[in-house]
Formats: structure tokens, sequence, C-alpha cells
């Protein structure tokens, strides 16, 4: 208790800055939902907004999702804590624990954005009645945010966003990845080493290793790529080039989105929201640490690089042109190109697969079936960059998993076999992961 007296009385003075904050801030503008799915949009915004990458973003976002579920637990019950236990307070607003726990996380991390994020925290506060609930919830929250930022601290993040960092190479030759068009520096390596939220290690669950360059499967999927995925010339249907282009969404966006929106349509309280959203962020954090561990050891090569050698450039990391594969079934092509620019990290496994993968199995987890029926938004080529605006369908987990692994050959980024592997990591992620936390509590 008299630890709890004492963070009452810094949350009293933090508010009082908070809400004073700039006069040329604009007002905020709360998103829809409960205080939960609010704060879950804010920092989605906010993570992305940042320019992070989308496995280093997923790691942010797991940093709060983690904070608010805990801090509406220690409140409401019913669910074990992802983190150290936060004494039960029954007597407190979790509408308060989950505003401050939120916004405390991401100022925590986002320091540029404390203007803005202090607008929101003062509006989402002021829509909740004064009193001693009010103040012993954000009491809450803020321990909650405390303790998991110490949890996580020393784990392996860098910064600033978007930073590069050095990896293990291979011995230069056939098959070993090359920069690709654009020849962006290597992409995050560094989230290959940050320590999972509940997994033991990264390569827990790694996968075998790629297809031998002489073998007659790599032969087969080498032609179907060169054939589905390239930008012109592709044997691709229009549908096919459709759903390509759909799967180039964020996927931060896509499936918190898609949270919000089951709990907004299941209208889930402030508990299992909270829930729903750290299973989304915390097991699609550890999805693509494990993948990215996988892509860093393997370093297999893209599509591009295979297809056509004279695609690369001098990137440091072999001669140019690159290496054609040897294999006497396969014929290079100067010029191909895929539908889509391919991401500046290795290809194998699909870190789209990995994603997809892992989200199928939390929301079957979720919902209790693996007849999860729901609509997922994606992005139409036909509005503006970055948007959702298109829409697909899912009756079953499996056809969320078949249709990503096609959806990266069409688009010429991921050989098959690269698709299969990361659906089966990201499955064997989820199911460690669901077994050991966000559990009923005893």
């Amino acid at each position: 208790m008299r630890a709890l007296r004492c963070v009452l009385i810094v949350v009293a003075a933090l508010a009082v800055g908070a809400s004073v904050g700039d006069p040329r801030t604009a007002v905020a503008a709360l998103p829809p939902g409960n205080a939960v799915a609010q704060w879950n949009r804010i920092a989605e915004d906010t993570v992305v907004g940042s320019g992070a990458f989308q496995n280093e973003g997923l790691v942010y976002m797991a940093y709060v999702s983690a904070a608010v579920y805990d801090a509406v637990v220690a409140i409401e019950g019913r669910y074990e804590p992802y983190g150290v236990a936060v004494e039960l307070r029954t007597d407190a607003s979790p509408e308060a624990a989950a505003v401050e726990a939120a916004y405390r996380s991401l100022v925590h991390y986002f320091p540029a954005q404390a203007g803005a994020l202090g607008s929101l925290y003062a509006e989402g506060l002021g829509q909740i009645p004064d009193g001693p609930a009010k103040s012993v919830g954000q009491a809450v929250g803020l321990l909650a945010a405390t303790h998991v930022i110490g949890l996580r601290t020393g784990d392996g993040r860098l910064t600033p966003i978007g930073v590069t960092s050095p990896f293990p190479t291979l011995p230069e030759g056939p098959g070993v990845w090359r920069l690709t068009p654009p020849f962006a520096a290597p992409q995050t390596p560094w989230v290959a080493s940050v320590r999972p939220f509940i997994l033991e290690r990264a390569d827990q669950f790694r996968p075998p290793a790629p297809p031998s360059l002489q073998s007659r499967k790599w032969a087969r999927e080498f032609k179907t790529i060169k054939a589905y995925g390239a930008a012109t010339g592709s044997a691709r249907t229009d549908d096919q080039t459709a759903v390509a282009r759909f799967w180039s969404a964020n996927v931060i966006r896509q499936y918190n989105r898609l949270a919000r929106e089951i709990a907004d349509s299941r209208r889930l309280g402030l508990v299992d929201t909270a829930r729903l959203a750290a299973m989304v962020n915390v097991i699609g954090a550890d999805a693509q640490i494990a993948v990215m561990a996988a892509k860093y050891h393997y370093l297999f090569w893209r599509p591009v690089t295979a297809i056509d050698p004279s695609a690369v450039t001098s990137d440091g990391f072999g001669p140019v042109p690159g290496y054609e594969d040897g294999n006497p079934a396969t014929a290079e092509q100067s010029g191909w190109r895929p539908l889509l620019t391919t991401p500046n990290h290795p290809e194998y496994p699909a870190a789209h697969g990995s994603i997809t993968s892992a989200m199928a199995d939390v929301f079957s987890h979720f919902l209790g079936t693996s007849r999860i029926d729901l609509s997922i938004a994606g992005f139409d080529p036909a509005g503006p960059a970055g948007n959702l605006n298109a829409v697909r369908h899912f009756r079953r987990a499996s056809d969320l998993r078949d249709e990503i692994v096609d959806a990266r050959i069409w688009a010429g980024l991921h050989y098959r076999f690269s698709g299969a592997a990361g659906v089966d990591l990201g499955r064997v992620v989820a199911r460690y992961d669901l077994e050991r936390a966000f559990q009923l509590a005893d």
C-alpha cells in the first residue's frame, strides 16, 4: 500500500504536467471503441507513423499491448498477467489503467511524440469521472508500464528506428543473399537477436535448410516464380495480381484493425479486448523475431537475384554480376523483375507467411474455432498509398495460410518452399506462446 500511495502521488504530478501541454497543440481526437481499443489504434498510428519496419514495429506494439493487458488484468482479473503481476485492485478504474499504461509506454519509447500523445491522454482521462477509482487505476497503469519497460530493458532493441546492423555473412556464391533493387541497406538484422517475449530463444524452432540448388524441387519452384511473379509478361490472372497487391499492406495495421473489429462486433469488455490485442502483438513479435533469426542464419537469395544475376550491383557482398545457380534445368532471364519491390532482407523463410500463420492461430484460439469466418482489410491498388480499402473474407484459418503462400509467389518475392516454411514457423511459434501466456487465472 505504501508503494501504491507513492505511485498515486507520481501519477497526480505527471497528470498535471501532461494536461497543460502546448497551447499550439491541435485538439486531440480519440479513435472509436473502448479505452483499450482507442489506445491500440493510437499505438498503431504512433508506431507505423514512426517509420518503423514491420518486424521492429511489432516489437514496439508488443511493449504497449503487454503493459495495457497487465494493467487491466490487475483490476478485472480472469487471466494470468504477461509480466510481473500488479497488485489486484478491484476498486480501480480499468479505463484509467489502460489509458495510463498505454500513454506511459508510448512516451517512453517515442518521446518525440509526447505532445500529441499528451493531448490524447488528457482527453482520454477527461472522459473518466474523477475520484479514487480513477486515481488508483492510473497508479495501476503506471506500475504495469514500468514493469514491462523494466522487463524489456536490454532486450536487444536498437535505435533509432529503422537502423541496420552488422550480421554474420556466408562465403559468396550461388544461393547466397545479395542486396536487391533498389539496394537499400539490410533491414533490421538486429531483430534476429532481440530477446523473444515468450519463446525461450529466437532460433528455438528454426526451420530446416532450403532445398539444394541442384534439386528438382529448386528447379520446379524457380520456374514457377519466374512465370507467375514477373512484373511484366506474367502468367498471373488479374485476380491473382490483386491478391498479391492486397498483401502488400502493413501487417501491423491489418491485424490490429482486425482485433479491434472483433472487439467491436462481439462487444468485448476491456479485459478481453486487451487480451486479444496483446496476443496479436506479443505473439506477432515473437513470430517476426523467429523468422528474422532464420533469415539471417540461412541468408538465402531472393528470386530477382536468382533469375537475373545482372540485377546485382556493387553491394559489398560479392561480384557483379551475381551468380547463376548452375542447375541445367533452370534458365536465367536478364531484366526479370518481381511484381512488388523486394524487401531488403533475406528470402527464407517468408516473413509474411510467419506472421499471417501466427495470426491465423491467434484468432482461431481466441474465437475457439478454426472456422474463423473473418474479413481482413488490405491494399487496394485503386486507392491511395498505404490504404486498407480492399477486403477479403476467410472462412477457415487454413484458407488464410494458403493464400499468403500463393500471394507471395504471385508478387515475385518468395518461392513456395519459403512461404510454406514461414507458415510452419508461425504456427509452431503461436502454439508454443499460446500454451504459456494469456491463460485463464487459477
